[in-house]
């Protein structure tokens, strides 16, 4: 196959391949590409190709692949391969990335998943799934080198010589005392320039950075984040050392989230992606449109109640779609400003009236200047000095309620412990719709013999 950047001309190429029966040529073109190419071009073969293209796979390169998979993808993969095989790429799958794929499935598909596997390694993944769902146990990988705090230097440095296929993990020597208890931590670079006969209780540092197993994933992900760090120690109630988490594994985890959060934030429900069948993301889509449709019915009856104040001044209906329009994009700005905040910060109660109180100047800023416009236009447009004040007004009223529910009502879901990416754009707008709408007529009520 020649060597090329085209996906497409990728593609083409394998697909005639595999209709020629040529699989040692295939087997040459998979092994030029990188995992992530190989799995983007397991996704574009037809799928009754599947099977024969991951049976050329080698194991090493197959495992890798699944990592740029979703866990639909890895699950029908591991289905396909076969229970032996299957079985194999288990085992030597990385312990978080396993951690993953099992994570969401029912105790008994996870049972004959792993029916095959080691005894250590089973007994490793139903001890994590013993731990609460977003928690730390959960993605913290077994796989460290722990030394004694007696070890000298070159007794540490010989133990990690027989950890070799443990090198992606050597960061950081995490020193241990008899009871197994965290006491110190050492860098890898320290370790190799200290002399060997030196004690690394002498050169170990004992101010540590370490999460519990119970630690929300979200907050491993800040600290982390915060302070940089490459992985993180994992202790139980009694300091006992019982994982770490790596940088890496953090980072998979903020872009599922954030991928998740984006689904909700706009209802396009979840686990929608470019390769999902249009009549499922349809189905997953539905429920919030028709909640949404229900809710927008209560614009329908607002405007009913208000149709004598509507046929005596027809002008009030053209600057209908501006004022909800207006106020459902404020506080559509607001949430996302909020949902932002939350993954970042850690709200106080003195965080989140500081974030009101800016949203509200914000909001009073952004309708004062957008009601003096907007005021103006409706003047020299209809040429009534009250209609502009009527809408001006209302505009000014309702972008400050926007921004200030696009604040408050993520705000209110995080207390209750409700992800707050649920209240989405969609429905920040539906509920700004209805307010705007009520404000805007009581307003136009309040001057209807001044309009007329």
């Amino acid at each position: 196959m020649p060597l090329t950047n085209n996906r497409d001309d990728i593609s083409r190429a394998m697909i005639k391949l595999i209709k020629d029966g040529n699989m040692d040529s295939l087997k040459k073109a998979v092994h030029e590409l990188e995992p992530a190419e190989v799995a983007a071009q397991y996704r574009r073969l037809p799928r009754k190709r599947h099977t024969l293209f991951l049976e050329i796979l080698e194991t090493d390169t197959l495992i890798q692949m699944l990592g740029f998979l979703t866990r639909n993808e890895q699950l029908r993969a591991l289905e396909l391969v076969g229970p032996a095989r299957a079985t194999e790429l288990l085992d030597k799958m990385k312990s978080e990335d396993l951690s993953y794929l099992l994570s969401d499935l029912p105790d008994k598909q996870v049972e004959k998943l792993i029916a095959e596997m080691r005894q250590e390694e089973k007994r490793n993944i139903r001890q994590q799934r013993k731990f609460p769902k977003n928690s730390a146990g959960r993605i913290m990988t077994t796989r460290y080198v722990w030394v004694h705090q007696s070890y000298s230097v070159g007794k540490a440095v010989e133990k990690l010589k027989h950890y070799e296929a443990f090198a992606h993990y050597l960061n950081y020597i995490y020193i241990i005392n008899d009871d197994k208890q965290l006491v110190g931590v050492l860098s890898y670079r320290d370790l190799l320039l200290a002399e060997e006969d030196t004690c690394v209780k002498d050169i170990m540092e004992m101010s540590i950075a370490k999460v519990h197993d119970t630690t929300d994933q979200g907050e491993v992900a800040k600290l982390i984040g915060r302070f940089d760090f490459v992985s993180l120690p994992v202790v139980n109630e009694n300091n006992i050392l019982v994982g770490i988490i790596r940088a890496d594994e953090v980072l998979d985890i903020v872009v599922r989230e954030a991928n998740k959060d984006i689904e909700m934030l706009f209802a396009s429900g979840k686990s929608i992606d470019f390769h999902t069948p249009a009549l499922t993301a349809a189905y997953r889509r539905l429920p919030w449109l028709i909640l949404l449709l229900f809710i927008g019915l209560v614009s329908g009856s607002i405007i009913s109640r208000f149709e004598e104040t509507l046929e005596a001044v027809v002008a009030l209906a053209f600057f209908m779609p501006m004022i909800a329009g207006m106020t459902g994009n404020t506080g559509t700005q607001s949430l996302a400003v909020v949902v932002r905040g939350l993954v970042s910060e850690d709200m106080t109660m003195k965080k989140s009236l500081h974030l009101i109180s800016r949203e509200l100047i914000v909001g009073i800023i952004l309708g004062v200047v957008c009601g003096a416009v907007i005021s103006v236009i409706a003047y020299v447009w209809q040429g009534s000095f009250t209609l502009g004040l009527v809408v001006g007004s209302s505009l000014v009223a309702t972008l400050i309620i926007g921004t200030i529910a696009g604040t408050v009502i993520p705000l209110i879901l995080n207390k209750f412990k409700v992800d707050p990416a649920v209240a989405s754009g969609p429905l920040i707008t539906t509920i700004n719709d209805i307010l705007s709408l009520l404000i805007y007529f009581g307003i136009a009520t309040m001057f209807i013999s001044k309009l007329m």
